[in-house]
C-alpha cells in the first residue's frame, strides 16, 4: 500500500486546507491544464468556472497540450480550448471536498484562495485489444492524482 504525500510542504496548518484525489480515471493531460487555469483562484470562483465548463458554455485554455486544439473565444487572449467535461466534473467533487475540510477546520470560505493544484499521472492500466491472425494491440488507460491546496488569507 503506497503512502501518498503532497507534493507541497511547509504551509501553516492553521490557515491551510488540503484535499487529494488519487487514481482516478480522467485524462492527464485536461488534468493539468484545468489545474493551471484555477491555481491562484478562490474556491467560489474556481467551481462557478467548473460548472460553466460543464455545461460547455466556457472553455479552458490549453496552454502546454496545444497542438491540433480548435481555436475558442476565450475572456484570456489565449486561442486554443476544449470542454474537459469529465475532468472538470471530477476536479468540482474535489473543491466540494475542499469547501468541507475547510468548514470543519473553521476558516472563512469567503477568503480561502487555491495556493497550489496539482495533478500528477498515475499508474498504467495496460489492456489489449484481440486483433486479427492471432495479433492484439495495447490499450492503455493512465489513471491521474490531484492535490489541490487553499490558504485563507486577506
Amino acid at each position: 500500500m503506497p503512502k501518498w504525500k503532497y507534493s507541497v510542504t511547509g504551509l501553516d496548518p492553521d490557515k491551510t486546507v488540503k484535499c487529494a484525489g488519487r487514481e482516478l480515471r480522467v485524462s492527464p493531460k485536461a488534468a493539468v491544464e484545468i489545474c493551471g487555469t484555477i491555481k491562484g483562484m478562490k474556491v467560489a470562483e474556481a467551481k462557478e468556472l467548473l460548472e460553466r465548463v460543464c455545461v460547455k458554455k466556457k472553455a479552458i485554455p490549453y496552454r502546454r497540450y496545444k497542438k491540433e486544439v480548435p481555436h475558442r473565444s476565450l475572456d484570456e487572449r489565449w486561442h486554443a480550448g476544449r470542454y474537459p467535461v469529465k475532468t472538470a466534473s471530477t476536479v468540482l467533487k474535489l473543491l466540494e471536498e475542499l469547501e468541507a475540510n475547510a468548514e470543519y477546520k473553521g476558516l472563512n470560505l469567503a477568503k480561502v484562495r487555491i495556493i497550489h493544484a496539482a495533478s500528477h499521472r498515475g499508474m498504467k492500466i495496460r489492456n489489449y485489444i484481440p486483433r486479427a491472425h492471432g495479433r492484439s494491440s495495447p490499450s492503455f488507460n493512465i489513471l491521474t492524482h490531484f492535490e489541490i491546496v487553499g490558504y485563507e488569507g486577506e
